[in-house]
């Protein structure tokens, strides 16, 4: 099957030139759907909650079976918004390749797969992990999909909606280990839900006017000019600073992390000020780089540092 962007009427558009596809290109085409590199992601921040929870001792058997069950959920979840989200995908450029604008995968397909994904996830939570785990693993589906998704076309709040259940990966794998949260899995929630809002006002601002097409209601679509979204990618970057410290604070770590998170804060905050006071679409890519950056390396630095 070949996928050509052509313009019509003024608007691309994705032209499918259907031919049958071959049981890889189809399996390639379901894979995308899980946005494997993002499940990535979200399970390297569980396992780093998982590991930092682990203070009776690392339980090697149930850590397999909650990444692969977190695995699932993100995957699941990943492929629902594709499917509610698969018209708006095709007025934007950087998502008009998606399986579902490209008519690669059937919408009905789709949902049937986020569905069961889903499912499976929550029921694999619930009997191999924890009880615990698998309810917070649902505010993820309700938080994400059934809020934070639909409202995406309604209000530019939608991004501080969206950041609950996105910060949701380092208290799933705490809970995990622990089966029970206390105030440093809240620790490590609010250094993920404060990281969002740099990263993805800069993503924001580079797309602006892909989403200003489909109709989705981001800050910098709303305020052309930048200067809100500057003022918020700054404020954020600030709280972060010291949140990102309080592990340290907390005895979860010890001095090697406190410095490592003062230098990284520091220069997540910088990149930050710089893109605010200059709001140019390579200024924000400087920033989501840092931003991509900046997260695992603090997390590796508190694992390696931890003092459980």
């Amino acid at each position: 099957m070949d996928i050509v962007a052509v313009e019509i009427g003024g608007r691309e558009v994705v032209e499918v030139r259907s031919a049958p596809m071959t049981v890889r290109e189809k399996f390639a085409a379901y894979f995308e759907l899980t946005k494997p590199r993002i499940t990535l992601f979200i399970v390297l921040i569980a396992a780093a909650g998982f590991f930092l929870a682990s203070t009776q001792g690392f339980d090697y058997f149930k850590f397999i079976h909650a990444m692969a069950a977190i695995a699932l959920l993100s995957s699941g979840v990943a492929t629902l918004n594709q499917f509610i989200e698969r018209r708006l995908d095709e007025r934007m450029r950087r998502t008009l390749a998606r399986p579902l604008p490209s008519g690669r995968i059937a919408p009905h397909a789709a949902l049937y797969f986020g569905i069961f994904l889903t499912f499976i996830a929550e029921i694999y939570l619930w009997l191999a992990v924890n009880p615990l785990t698998s309810l917070l693993g649902l505010t993820v589906v309700v938080g994400y999909v059934c809020l934070y998704t639909p409202l995406k076309t309604k209000t530019s709040l939608s991004t501080v909606i969206g950041a609950f259940p996105g910060a949701m990966p380092p208290l799933m794998g705490w809970t995990a280990a622990a089966d029970q949260l206390r105030l440093e899995a809240w620790v490590l929630f609010a250094i993920l839900f404060l990281w969002q809002f740099p990263h993805f006002l800069a993503i924001a601002w580079m797309y602006r006017e892909d989403y200003e097409r489909a109709g989705i209601v981001m800050l910098p679509v709303v305020e052309a000019e930048g200067r809100v979204t500057g003022q918020q990618i700054v404020f954020y970057a600030l709280l972060l600073l010291p949140v990102s410290l309080f592990p340290a604070l907390l005895g979860m770590t010890g001095a090697l992390y406190f410095y490592g998170a003062f230098v990284l804060s520091l220069f997540y905050l910088w990149s930050s000020i710089r893109t605010a006071l200059s709001m140019t679409n390579k200024n924000a890519r400087r920033l989501l780089f840092a931003s991509i950056i900046y997260l695992p390396v603090l997390f590796i630095l508190m694992v390696f540092d931890s003092k459980f």
